[in-house]
Formats: C-alpha cells, sequence, structure tokens
C-alpha cells in the first residue's frame, strides 16, 4: 500500500522507513512534523498516514495533525505511534475515529510481521488497540459502569474485558472455562444489550462494543 510517515525523531524514522520498504510498502514521503505531512499529502495520496503523536508543531502535533487530516481525507487510514501507552492519548484518537485507525507502541512494530497486520487491519478499517493498554484499561478498577454497558449482567461484562484484550471466542471459553456456544450467546446479548445489531458485520459489532467498555472505564476528570 502506499504509505506516508512523520517522526521528528531521524534515527527512528529512518528505521522505521527501511522497515516499510522492506515489507513491500511505497513511502509517498517521510517528513519530521506535521506541517510537512499535510504539505506532503496535498499532492501524495496514500493508503496510511503514520505519526508519532508526539512531535512538531504542538507537543501532541501528531493528533492536531491527524484530526486535519481526517477532515480532509476521511477514508485514510491512521496509524499513531508513541513510546508511551496512555488513556488519554486513546480517548482523543477515538475522538478522531473509530474506523481505519490504530494506536500503537514503537517497541512493538518494529518486526516485519507486526507492521504488516497493523497496516493491513488499519487499510481495511478496522481499530487496532495497542494490547497492553487495553488490558490495563480492562483491568483498572473503576466506581459505577456509564451508559448501556452498565446493563451487562457480570459474565457479560468478563466477556467484554476478554474481547477487549483481542482474544477469539475459543480464547475467551477457555479463560471463563465455558464452552465456545456459551461465549456467542453472551456475545449476541451484549451485542443486543449496546444496541449493535446485525445490520453489521460481526468483526465491526465486536470492535464497537469493546469501544463502549473502554469509554464507559474513562477517568471522570
Amino acid at each position: 500500500m502506499r504509505v506516508a510517515l512523520a517522526e521528528d525523531g531521524a534515527l527512528f524514522r529512518e528505521g522505521l522507513l527501511m522497515l516499510l520498504q522492506a515489507t513491500g510498502h511505497e513511502v509517498v514521503g517521510a517528513t519530521a512534523d506535521g506541517d510537512s505531512l499535510l504539505d506532503l499529502l496535498a499532492t501524495e495520496p496514500c493508503d496510511v498516514a503514520i505519526l508519532d503523536i508526539r512531535m512538531p508543531p504542538e507537543p501532541d502535533g501528531g493528533l492536531i495533525t491527524a484530526e486535519r487530516l481526517r477532515a480532509k481525507y476521511p477514508d485514510m487510514g491512521l496509524l499513531f505511534l508513541s513510546h508511551y501507552a496512555e488513556s488519554h492519548y486513546l480517548m482523543r484518537i477515538l475522538n478522531i475515529g473509530t474506523d481505519a485507525i490504530g494506536y500503537r507502541l514503537k517497541e512493538k512494530v518494529g518486526s516485519v510481521d507486526v507492521l504488516s497486520d497493523t497496516l493491513d487491519r488499519i487499510r481495511d478499517g478496522e481499530i487496532v488497540i495497542e494490547p497492553s493498554l487495553a488490558k490495563r484499561l480492562v483491568e483498572r478498577p473503576r466506581g459505577e459502569k456509564k451508559g448501556l454497558v452498565a446493563s451487562l449482567s457480570e459474565r457479560e461484562t468478563d466477556v467484554l474485558k476478554l474481547m477487549a484484550e483481542g482474544r477469539s471466542n475459543n480464547g475467551i471459553a477457555g479463560q471463563l472455562f465455558v464452552t465456545p456456544k456459551a461465549v456467542e450467546k453472551h456475545i449476541a446479548n451484549i451485542f443486543g444489550k449496546l444496541g449493535l445489531h446485525a445490520d453489521t458485520s460481526e468483526n465491526h459489532r465486536r470492535v464497537l462494543a469493546v469501544l463502549a467498555f473502554l469509554r464507559s472505564q474513562r477517568d471522570d476528570d
């Protein structure tokens, strides 16, 4: 696919550029800041833009740049990279969009397989959340659950937590010591209670359910 890159760290930028080329992607340009990326993409269309969260022109310039890109090129995928797995970054990313978007740690995308899988999923319209961040969010003690998530039973909440960690139905069944059929029933109940009806794909409904859960876990401050 056609990929553009904005990263102010020269060493990491060059390393990622080499990795992208090794995976067979066409890199249309690599810049050191968000403004240069916007100028580049005005003449060089791409499928996915990769952005460092903390870069010029603002302290969190990748997020500012992404907001402008999503408004101008709504079909372009966005992959955010950071040294830090921070929930406040994730919530800002979710406000930018929930389709064709990803948030990964820099240290986790240093292999061809992980980088290619992440880019493919974003190009296909998925949201890709750093697993360690999703796991930390779902395990963090919280107060009263918010919104429709509060209507879930304790077992349905357990299933949704494991979905947020990226586990398959069989993986969830193994963790909860139940049958895959039972997991399917719980997931159907979750979809129903969250108002996620069968007019969208199973995978998309799983993503939306996980997003609803993660949003319910937000701090009140």
